[in-house]
């Protein structure tokens, strides 16, 4: 079954306002979190601060530590050392039931002998709010998630996309100020997802909710976060906007992490890039001499004339590879030293037929502005 995307009409603006006007989102403060199994190091001394009806993506591999420091924000884990702060209250000590934060897990943990309706309601049954108040609050949450008129349904009858809502209207009935998501569109599939990650973001923009986001996806994040938090090995890589973590990484690892990546090692001399002695333009890197990687995106890449470019950085190579993928192409290309770099480009009528085929030889171009170095080699 299909999902209709959420619309919001100056009716249904009005109600949700009314949703999130329980309290003041709250902000989050991590400082010197440590937890550890055994000689495993989850997360090691993480410092991270989450601003007030924030939208923040925690990032990162399988095994990273995300999903671990989510559960330390939910109280299911406590941390060996470190503070927790919401807004001015430390939450070290308080139990998952008193922190009054709304949460969606991956598995959208929707009790299967309850309709929709028992399902969202179910918050509010365990604070003991007055049952004509939960049928109006259930009500409200549901018409806010494009589900009114589910609430007799069981959940047996619903699609992946409105169970997934069913567990959103939960979070958010009992209006917290905080809400946290653990990977709760990763069994939807591509289609669905990727209008769900839009729905979503305007749904907290309605909500005002601080929003903490689990995710290993890097579209997903790209797509829907105020900030993303990369993390690795327990440990914050770097933290910065959508905008910043995917055009200026500061690590390999997050460079490489975060959309697709070639590295080309290069020489810093007398502050002048160089690879494998041809000159690399670059803007100001503020790089010291020494070794130093330079970072290819391939779609800053461009196909030139063999001619052309002493504007541009070129590199010379052998079409390895041409991979047709309807709206664009990707080409693989074997540098004289045996480093294939990848060139992604919009696909175009009768373009295709004229881009050289395996074996053949390019020159590809890349403008000084999109040149990304980092210090070192690893």
């Amino acid at each position: 079954m299909g999902i209709a995307p959420l619309r919001f009409t100056s009716c249904g603006v009005h109600k949700v306002k009314a949703i999130a006007a329980g309290a003041e989102a709250l902000p989050i403060a991590i400082r010197g979190v440590t937890k550890t199994y055994g000689r495993v190091v989850a997360l090691a001394d993480v410092d991270l601060e989450v601003k007030s009806a924030e939208f923040l993506t925690l990032l990162g591999p399988s095994g990273s530590g995300k999903t671990t420091l989510l559960m330390v924000l939910a109280g299911f884990t406590r941390p060996d050392r470190g503070s927790l702060k919401f807004g001015q209250s430390e939450m070290i000590r308080t139990p998952p039931h008193r922190r009054n934060v709304g949460m969606v897990f991956q598995s959208y943990a929707l009790f299967p002998h309850m309709n929709v309706a028992a399902n969202v309601g179910f918050p509010l049954r365990l604070r003991r709010v007055p049952k004509g108040e939960i049928a109006s609050r259930v009500e409200l949450a549901l018409e806010t998630v494009r589900l009114a008129g589910y609430g007799a349904r069981g959940v047996d009858q619903l699609s992946g996309g409105q169970r997934q809502r069913v567990a959103l209207a939960r979070a958010i009935v009992f209006e917290p100020r905080i809400l946290l998501m653990d990977e709760p569109l990763s069994a939807l599939d591509k289609k669905l997802r990727e209008q769900m990650q839009i729905e979503l973001r305007h749904l907290h923009e309605k909500l005002g909710m601080t929003t903490v986001y689990v995710t290993h996806d890097q579209r997903e994040a790209l797509t829907m976060s105020d900030r993303i938090a990369v993390i690795n090995h327990g440990r914050v890589m770097q933290l910065g906007t959508p905008g910043d973590i995917y055009e200026r990484p500061e690590s390999r690892f997050v460079a490489d992490f975060i959309g697709e990546s070639t590295f080309l090692p290069v020489r810093i001399e007398q502050g002048k890039a160089t690879y494998n002695g041809q000159p690399i333009l670059t803007g100001s890197h503020g790089l010291a001499d020494g070794e130093a990687t330079l970072v290819l995106r391939p779609e800053r890449l461009s196909l030139l004339d063999a001619q052309a470019g002493d504007h541009l950085n070129c590199f010379h190579g052998t079409v390895g590879d041409l991979v047709y993928q309807g709206d664009s192409f990707l080409m693989l290309v074997k540098l004289a030293d045996g480093i294939e770099l990848s060139l992604r480009s919009a696909t175009r009528r009768n373009a295709v037929a004229a881009i050289p085929k395996p074996g053949g030889s390019v020159t590809l171009g890349l403008d000084p502005a999109d040149v990304t170095l980092l210090p070192g080699r690893d």
